[in-house]
């Protein structure tokens, strides 16, 4: 992420403040109150696997709006246009319900902790290690593009310092995350998705506003990017030009299957926030619920991308000093008053916040019960490792400020995210996605499975890509190229090296593999859980459908 256009700092004043510091003054309050229900690390690492579905199918959609959505996908909608909605309607709804109804029941019918433990108990200690130690490095990475692109924006806007709004911020997701464990984070990513909302809808409307509604920026737009740039998927045939740099066939495969995929099923940032529901029904549940609102955030974080760069249309142009990402800060600063603009700081804020502590508190998850308890501190009183967790939120923290600079790389931040997924949550989903659903893959397939993924993918996108050896019009394109290779070369590997070695007794692989009974499939569902509407089949495939409805505006 590039430094954000020196003019875009913002007349703030005392009112603005004064709602900054009313929204720290809760967050903080939330973690002490959190704090009274933490008496086991099973409390602190998955609330006690009490919450209800709505608190968790909200915190489950939360913990995704972060950096990545708020100036990510605005950038994308600034630079790429309709096509960011891709990210949304076939780069998440699919996946989040495949979670929901398929996945869910082994991973909380199995009373696991986390997603590398369920590698544990379906391949074994090498496969176990090996994604804790790649999930605990990727979570700081992520942690990391929070509070970059955090410090940014509040030096930019407020005139801070970047190493005064790194401390800040990360001091407070430190401190309500120590304090109350997933609880606090959790209940604070509840309230940050309204902050973010009640900042990001005005933004928009008044955007909207401003253009000339739908029709203005349609026209607008039109004419300065040609009629693709409002079309899902025009310009998306093989061997056309777009500004994505990516077909119709990389889109479905790239982004729709394996980067989405690899995502939402297995990021264990996510998966932890259904993991801490209250029974299997608000567990399988928790994603369903997620995918509603998921199916609008497009509403507030693409289309004011699109508002910006019909109102600013040097933005991306070289020699304007604006980049892509300064779309949500060019509208605050053009179109809101103060009081508002107080409330569209502090919805930034809380969208930084709210990414970077779903990512601590699934780190703190992981290497503690991961790597800590499983191979280091054994059978240990629970006392220890609840101690542990605490110690290893704060070294989490200060491990995510020193990698926030390295995503100063890339100019826009969504790129930099897609390239760690497709090195690192796809060849997990595809060891995963095989294992669950062939008895014969083997503990030694899972582990060259994911390494020889991890390893492709990269291979793919710093020499290849990078070194021009293969010709990819752009860096989401080799993204999409790379998560493929990454999911094609891991499959191949972890099906080969099968075949070579021997299987686990298919008596051991009970509520681990599709076809075998899942743990807890057979519990009557709990009271109120049986009504219609409450039904898993039908929200999912309800928000499917409805997904498919939302591209028909886009598509002519």
């Amino acid at each position: 992420m590039r430094e954000l256009a020196e003019g875009l700092r913002l007349p703030v004043n005392g009112l603005d403040y004064t709602i900054l510091v009313l929204y720290f003054a809760v967050v903080l309050g939330i973690g002490v109150a959190a704090r009274r229900t933490v008496r086991t690390s099973l409390d602190f690492f998955l609330s006690g696997r009490s919450l209800p579905a709505w608190v968790t199918g909200l915190a489950f959609v939360a913990a995704n709006l972060g950096a990545t959505e708020i100036l990510g996908m605005a950038a994308n909608g600034a630079q790429y246009g309709a096509y960011t909605v891709h990210w949304y309607w076939i780069g998440a709804i699919p996946a989040m319900v495949f979670l929901g109804l398929v996945m869910m029941p082994f991973y909380y019918g199995s009373k696991v902790r986390s997603v590398p433990e369920f590698l544990l108990h379906r391949f074994g200690p090498s496969s176990h290690l090996l994604s804790s130690v790649i999930f605990a490095v990727s979570s700081v990475l992520i942690a990391g593009v929070n509070l970059y692109a955090l410090a940014l924006v509040l030096q930019a806007l407020l005139g801070w310092p970047q190493w005064v709004a790194i401390v800040v911020a990360g001091l407070f997701v430190l401190a309500y995350i120590t304090l109350g464990g997933l609880s606090s984070a959790i209940y604070n990513e509840v309230l940050q998705f309204f902050v973010i909302l009640a900042a990001l809808i005005p933004l928009t409307v008044v955007g909207l506003q401003r253009v000339g509604g739908w029709h203005g920026l349609s026209h607008t737009l039109s004419d300065s990017h040609g009629d693709d740039f409002l079309s899902a998927w025009g310009g998306t045939g093989i061997g056309h030009a777009n500004p994505l740099g990516a077909n119709w066939l990389t889109i479905v495969l790239g982004l729709g299957f394996v980067l989405s995929f690899g995502y939402w099923t297995t990021n264990f940032a996510e998966v932890q926030r259904a993991l801490s529901a209250k029974n299997l029904g608000a567990a399988r549940r928790t994603p369903l619920i997620a995918a509603f609102p998921k199916l609008l955030i497009p509403l507030a974080v693409v289309l004011p991308g699109l508002i910006a760069v019909a109102m600013e249309p040097a933005l991306g142009r070289a020699g304007s000093g604006l980049s892509y990402n300064d779309a949500i800060p060019v509208l605050m600063r053009d179109l809101l008053p103060n009081g508002v603009l107080g409330l569209a700081v502090t919805g930034l804020l809380a969208a930084f916040m709210a990414g970077m502590a779903a990512n601590i508190s699934s780190f703190n998850t992981v290497f503690t019960n991961d790597i800590w308890a499983a191979y280091v501190r054994k059978d240990r009183p629970d006392a220890h490792y609840l101690a542990t967790g605490r110690w290893v939120t704060a070294i989490g923290v200060l491990a995510g400020m020193g990698t926030a600079f390295i995503a100063s790389s890339f100019g826009n931040i969504m790129n930099y995210l897609q390239t760690l997924f497709s090195f690192f949550n796809v060849p997990l989903f595809c060891v995963f996605i095989i294992g669950m659903f062939w008895k014969r893959a083997t503990a030694a397939a899972g582990f060259w499975g994911l390494l020889s993924g991890t390893v492709a993918a990269m291979v793919n996108y710093f020499w290849l890509y990078k070194q021009g050896v293969v010709a990819i019009p752009s860096d989401q394109g080799a993204n999409f190229v790379s998560a493929i290779v990454a999911f094609a070369v891991g499959a191949v590997v972890t099906v080969a090296v099968s075949y070579a070695t021997a299987p686990k007794p298919v008596a051991s692989l009970a509520g681990l593999v599709y076809g075998t009974a899942a743990p807890g499939a057979a519990e009557p569902p709990a009271e109120g859980d049986d009504a219609w509407y409450r039904r898993p089949a039908l929200l999912g495939w309800g928000a499917v459908v409805l997904a498919a409805v939302c591209y028909v505006p886009f598509s002519f």
